[in-house]
């Protein structure tokens, strides 16, 4: 593999499939120096019950590298910025890599080949009702505007559990239906 630098993106570039995968700015990564203390994955209202039902979260390929560094009892986060809502608490119940199932969230213009790559199998750590965007985004690293870091530090991931625990459990699954 051969790396390219374009602008605000380290892009790489593969030998062997000619396709070019993009790491995001470093504004939206971690700082190397800290240590992965949760993730954050994205949905709408559209993907989220594909998400759910799969026990596989995935974000596009651009977040390949970020998304390896999962390991099996991370805490994970599904925004859906339909609603505006975070949902958790889930953990990592593999290490992330790339398409763990490349039927998930499959492109329609690549048959067999998924939209959002970058994986990592799923389940339920806690039932708890979806935080509102005012109540979790205090907590979060933001950058350019609006937008927040995906991959939270240690004290970011322990304070949105701590949100989450604050918050009256949920009895019933929306996620197993």
């Amino acid at each position: 593999m051969t790396g390219v630098f374009n602008g605000n993106y380290s892009c790489q570039i593969s030998s062997s499939t000619g396709k070019r995968f993009e790491s995001g700015p470093s504004a939206e990564m971690l700082p190397r120096s800290e240590t992965l203390g949760g993730y954050i994955f994205v949905c709408n209202s559209d993907t989220m019950h594909e998400d759910l039902r799969r026990q596989l979260f995935g974000l596009p390929q651009r977040y390949r590298d970020s998304v390896r560094a999962i390991q099996p009892g991370l805490p994970l986060f599904l925004y859906n910025y339909t609603t505006h809502q975070l949902h958790g608490i889930f953990e990592a119940a593999s290490f992330g890599g790339s398409n763990i199932d490349p039927t998930a969230w499959e492109d329609k213009k690549c048959r067999g080949e998924s939209r959002f790559p970058a994986q990592v199998r799923v389940r339920i750590r806690k039932l708890c009702k979806p935080l509102e965007e005012d109540a979790f985004r205090p907590v979060l690293h933001h950058y350019d505007g609006p937008k927040f870091r995906l991959q939270l530090s240690v004290p970011e991931a322990l304070e949105l559990l701590d949100l989450f625990t604050q918050c009256i459990p949920m009895n019933n699954s929306p996620y197993t239906k």
